[in-house]
């Protein structure tokens, strides 16, 4: 018990015996609580708020509004105190309480937006939780509005800029500011603040001048004001940046210190705040070239971070010590680049290792899959710097562990996302899954509400929100404890021999910000290749992928499709290797929408497009995502196949697919299954047995989506959106999704297009084959009837495809302009390439053989029988002539 508590008991003892009062209340004592902490505040009295609450939650007394506020008051000062003394993970978790206590308890007099949710939307912002950030400030406009209260709205369109602005949404954090800024009636302080915010916005667009512009008129509405001194610090900031970035080192220094001067008068700064305003002392010394007092100020970061911090030999602190803390992860970065330029590129991979710890500590904290995206290309930066220097450090010493470090590093920023749900999916308690899917169904009503525009329901989007609030906090309490991150330690020896026993070759794509990384592995090792993506290189990638945006344009210039094919074919390095037909292909970036069978691997003057060198003609090509998903896959069984087929038609429509019906009975002619036509084609049909067949296949139309409408796909009664398959429980041996742009939507590097295929895949099917742009009716049902004809022929799906497309190619009955690559080459498959099991085979060997072994003896009993038989019979004629 500290001092405060004991002198807080004796002045009780006191008044209770002296002056005969009553004791106090639940209320009263909460609110006594509080008092003694915040008169005398510290890290190690925290403790004591958390006690008075278990002590108010033991009472088993009926609690009253005026308690429960009283708990919230609490919880809103153990949260302000808790981010000051840095333990922001435990400062979320308290305002999280507050909040939901106060929702479902209907309190009020009480200014929650600025003692709650204002601090908890920016420090969801700050460890990344974006979608919670998002969520939390949406809320607090919308009390703000009914309730008029404009310098709150003004709070909320500044934080919610900031989580765009963090996003990468800039267009969208510029616009919100610019309309605010032309609209609103503003004070001349809350216009400042809004264009220092718009000046960070036309940085992050290239628009220089224009921000210089506003972080000084920033600078100019704000400088007279006292209360605003850490904005106007920030403005000072800001333009020391700017001018930092442009090498204008004697105003970037000027500018900093009026910063430094502003700074210095905040009172009772917290330590995160401090720390940051160092880092950006230690940017600005290493622009400079100052590495000495670069590397002072990072240590500074780390004391005032990272209690018990004492550099010795190494300035990087201990792993163990390290939390989820932005400021923490500029300065490793920093530190690095420090290593870099001072030639330790051994010491740089150490701090860019404990930078990616970090990085996991984020990605264990968050609850929404945008959120995880988001915090996980932060780190492609940093693993691009990774994979450069281990490349280095092999041209230097040839030592292979470099390149096998570097594939392993860029595994690691392969689909993560997906493969941490697909792991901890398994693990998910039946009310989580529950909970899980509940939140997806409201975040489909905030989104198909959002599509109305200028005609959405504010109120029904609010609502939505709010029980998506309490939905993820409910997740929070209830989450196993035994969620385990996507294991990173790739077997390379296992990959070895699993690619020789596929007879295959991987090609592993890292696109990076300065180039694309290929990893080549083939012949049990690993080899990189540098891809430069400036000037022509990366025009030249864009425009043969821009050739499939319409049907017609290779048609019209099979020229130029031939020599641009063929130099992004030269340009990707695929190895011409004769000893295996199998090729395994990890896309990143654009190229997630490459046809690569399409790629031209010698260039010729001819327009007969069957005639054209492929590199169908040379390998089987399947995909994958991961190395890791391709060592797992599963083969699948050579059992009798089944089909689940979805066919809307949509006929007497302008949806109209005339051609799927042909698709479907060429199904029907070599597969067993049950076939929803027309009117019966609906979700709820496919949903209740799905889980049923091994085969789910789904001709029907669907849609890529834009940067607002998220990717769908159409069922005779309703579109539903790629999130929404997340729900399903599924474990296919194949889904096909012969439908537009099956697998295309907004892209994010690593992580993938967020589309119909990724929907399926987040619900287990682990095979699938899908389209990359929109697909022609009648071309894809002769592609389709080739497939299963293939299938039913006891290929593998992977080689079923190919062969597909080479029948495509020979078909006599297909015309020229029809045999172009825009037709056969839509469709990609992704998943298992082995051959099918055997073992079924071997089962039905061993039962024949033991049922002819069983006839045998059977026979040979009986043999046996009929000569004993005889020979008595023998016996006995014998005895009576004699």
């Amino acid at each position: 018990m500290n001092l405060y508590n004991l002198y807080g008991l004796i002045l009780l003892f006191i008044s209770l015996n002296i002056f005969g009062q009553k004791p106090l209340g639940q209320e009263d004592k909460l609110y006594n609580a509080i008092d003694v902490f915040t008169a005398n505040p510290s890290a190690e009295a925290l403790p004591n708020l958390k006690e008075a609450e278990i002590d108010f939650w033991k009472n088993p007394k009926p609690k009253s509004k005026e308690e429960l506020l009283a708990i919230v008051v609490l919880n809103c000062n153990k949260a302000y105190y808790e981010n000051l003394f840095g333990q922001s993970e435990n400062a979320i978790k308290s305002y999280e309480k507050a909040w939901q206590l106060y929702q479902k308890n209907k309190l009020k007099n009480y200014d929650i937006i600025e003692y709650c949710l204002k601090p908890l939307g920016n420090l969801y912002t700050i460890l990344g939780d974006y979608e919670n950030a998002e969520n939390t400030i949406k809320q607090y406009y919308f009390i703000a509005n009914i309730e008029k209260n404009e310098s709150q709205k003004v709070a909320a369109i500044l934080n919610l800029s900031n989580v765009y602005q963090n996003t990468g949404n800039v267009f969208e954090a510029t616009d919100l500011i610019e309309k605010t800024i032309q609209t609103e009636k503003l004070t001349s302080v809350q216009k400042g603040v809004l264009l220092n915010n718009l000046g960070a916005n036309y940085v992050l667009s290239s628009k220089k001048t224009l921000a210089e512009n506003s972080f000084l008129k920033a600078v100019s509405l704000l400088k007279n004001d006292k209360s605003q001194t850490e904005t106007l610090a920030n403005a000072y900031r800001n333009l020391a940046k700017l001018k930092a970035e442009q090498n204008d080192f004697n105003n970037a220094s000027e500018y900093f210190k009026k910063a430094k001067k502003e700074f210095n008068k905040i009172k009772n700064k917290e330590p995160r705040k401090i720390a940051q305003f160092y880092y950006e002392a230690a940017f600005l010394s290493f622009k400079q070239e100052k590495i000495t007092e670069s590397e002072q100020n990072i240590q500074t970061v780390f004391k005032t971070l990272i209690p018990g911090y004492a550099a010795s030999k190494s300035i990087l602190p201990n792993q163990n010590s390290l939390y989820a803390e932005t400021v923490l992860l500029d300065a490793l970065d920093l530190q690095a680049a420090i290593y870099i330029k001072q030639n330790q590129p051994e010491n740089a991979l150490k701090s860019y290792s404990l930078a990616l710890y970090i990085e996991d500590i984020f990605q264990s904290l968050l609850v929404y899959e945008n959120s995880k995206i988001v915090t996980q290309i932060r780190n492609r930066n940093r693993i691009e710097k990774c994979i450069s220097i281990y490349d280095s450090l092999y041209e230097k010493e040839k030592k292979s562990v470099y390149l096998e470090n570097a594939f392993l590093l860029s595994e690691q920023s392969k689909s993560v996302v997906l493969k941490n749900h697909l792991n901890n999916s398994e693990n998910y308690s039946r009310e989580e899954k529950l909970i899980l899917q509940q939140l997806q169904n409201w975040n489909t009503v905030i989104i198909k509400e959002q599509q109305k525009l200028e005609v959405a329901d504010i109120s029904k989007i609010n609502e939505a929100i709010k029980k998506q609030n309490e939905l993820m906090l409910l997740l929070k309490k209830k989450q196993s404890k035994n969620d385990t991150e996507t294991d990173s330690g790739l077997d390379l020896q296992k990959l070895y021999s699993k690619l020789e026993e596929d007879k295959a070759i991987m090609l592993s794509y890292f696109f990076g910000a300065s180039g694309i990384y290929k990893f080549t592995v083939q012949n049990n090792k690993i080899t990189l290749d540098y891809i430069s993506s400036e000037g022509s290189d990366f025009t030249n990638l864009m425009n043969f992928i821009r050739f499939f945006n319409d049907p017609n344009a290779i048609t019209n210039n099979p020229q130029l499709y031939n020599t641009l094919g063929h130099i992004i074919y030269k340009k990707l390095k695929i190895p011409d290797f004769k000893k295996y037909k199998n090729l395994v292909v990890i896309p990143d970036g654009v190229l997630n929408f490459l046809p690569f069978e399409a790629l031209i691997t010698k260039e010729s003057k001819t327009t007969n497009f069957a005639k054209m060198h492929y590199l169908v003609n040379d390998f089987n090509v399947g995909y994958t995502n991961s190395a890791t998903f391709y060592l797992n896959s599963i083969p699948f069984s050579n059992t009798k196949k089944t089909v689940l087929g979805i066919f809307p038609v949509f006929e007497k429509t302008k949806y109209t697919l005339t051609f799927s019906k042909n698709e479907l009975q060429s199904i029907k002619d070599n597969f067993d299954g049950q076939f929803f036509e027309n009117n019966t084609a609906t979700f709820s049909n496919f949903k209740n047995n799905a889980a049923q067949y091994s085969i789910l296949h789904l001709s029907t139309h669907a849609s890529s989506g834009d940067l607002e409408m998220p990717a769908s796909i159409k069922f005779y009664d309703q579109e539903i959106l790629y999130s929404e398959l997340y729900d399903l429980t599924i474990k296919p041996d194949l889904v096909v999704l012969s439908a537009c742009e099956t697998g295309i939507g907004k892209l994010y590097k690593a992580e993938g297009a967020m589309s119909i295929a990724r929907g399926f895949q987040f619900a287990g099917a682990q095979n699938l084959l899908f389209s990359l742009w929109k697909v022609n009716d009648f071309t894809t049902s002769v592609f389709m009837a080739d497939f299963y004809k293939n299938i039913k022929n006891k290929q593998s799906y992977f080689e079923a495809n190919a062969n597909a497309k080479r029948d495509f190619l020979k078909n006599p009955d297909i015309p020229n302009a029809k045999k172009s690559p825009y037709f056969w080459s839509a469709f990609v498959y992704y998943g298992s390439i082995a051959q099918p099991e055997k073992s079924s085979n071997y089962i039905v060997y061993i039962i024949s053989l033991l049922a002819v072994i069983g006839l045998f003896l059977i026979f040979n009993h009986y043999l046996k029988w009929k000569i004993l038989t005889i020979s008595r019979r023998k016996i006995k004629y014998k005895i009576i002539l004699l």
